[in-house]
C-alpha cells in the first residue's frame, strides 16, 4: 500500500472508529474480495470463506473503538481471519465426531465440555428430525441399514423388493438428508454431514 493510500486508510479507520458507517463500508469494499480469496485458498470452502469474511467485519464494527490503534488493517484482518478459520475447523472436527457417532452408534465419542455436550445434543436433535421427516419406505431402509446393519440385498429380501429399488431408496434418502442438513447452516456444513452419511451406508 502506498504512503498516500496508507494515509487514506488511517483516516478511514479514524472515521469508522467514531461510528462513520460510510467510512467503514469503504474499508469493507477495499478488503472483502482479497480476504475472501485468502480464506477460500485456506479452506477450499465457499461457505466458510463467506462466513469468515462476515465474522471479521462484524467483529471490527463491534469493536470499532479500537480501530484507531491499528497501523495496517490488511495484516491485522488477515491474521484475524486465519484464527477464525482455525477455530472453525476445530469446531467442525468436533461436530464431525458427533455426526459419526450418531450415524454409526459407536460409543467412542464422549462430550468432554459443556459446549461439546450442547453441540452433541443439538446435532442429535437435528439428525433425528431429518430422519423423522423421511418418507416411510426410506425410513425403513435407513433403520434396516443403520440399526440392523443389513446390506442392500438383505434389505431387499426383508422388504420383498428388488435390490435396485433399495438402491434407489438409498439415493433418495441421502439426497433428502443432505437437503435437511444443508438447510441448517448454523450447524456443521452439510457437505461434511453428507459424506459421513454416505460412509455410514456404504456396504
Amino acid at each position: 500500500m502506498s504512503a498516500v493510500s496508507t494515509h487514506i486508510e488511517k483516516e478511514l479507520l479514524q472515521r469508522a472508529a467514531g461510528g462513520d458507517e460510510a467510512a467503514f463500508t469503504e474499508l469493507f469494499m477495499l478488503y472483502k474480495f482479497k480476504l475472501y480469496g485468502y480464506i477460500y485458498r485456506l479452506t477450499q470452502s465457499q461457505e466458510m470463506a463467506e462466513d469468515v469474511v462476515q465474522d471479521v467485519f462484524l467483529k471490527l464494527w463491534k469493536d470499532r473503538h479500537t480501530l484507531t490503534g491499528i497501523d495496517h488493517l490488511g495484516p491485522y484482518i488477515f491474521r484475524m481471519a486465519q484464527n477464525l478459520s482455525i477455530n472453525a475447523f476445530r469446531r467442525m472436527a468436533k461436530e464431525t465426531a458427533i455426526i459419526r457417532q450418531l450415524l454409526t452408534g459407536q460409543e467412542d465419542f464422549s462430550p468432554s465440555t459443556p459446549e461439546t455436550e450442547l453441540a452433541f445434543k443439538e446435532m442429535e436433535s437435528l439428525f433425528k428430525k431429518a430422519i423423522d421427516q423421511l418418507p416411510a419406505q426410506q425410513k425403513k431402509v435407513y433403520h434396516l441399514s443403520r440399526e440392523e446393519g443389513l446390506k442392500y440385498n438383505e434389505i431387499a429380501e426383508r422388504l420383498q423388493i428388488s435390490a435396485g429399488t433399495v438402491k434407489n431408496h438409498m439415493i433418495q434418502l441421502l439426497r433428502t438428508l443432505r437437503e435437511q442438513l444443508e438447510n441448517n447452516r448454523h450447524h456443521p456444513a452439510g457437505l461434511y454431514c453428507f459424506l459421513l452419511v454416505i460412509a455410514a451406508f456404504e456396504k
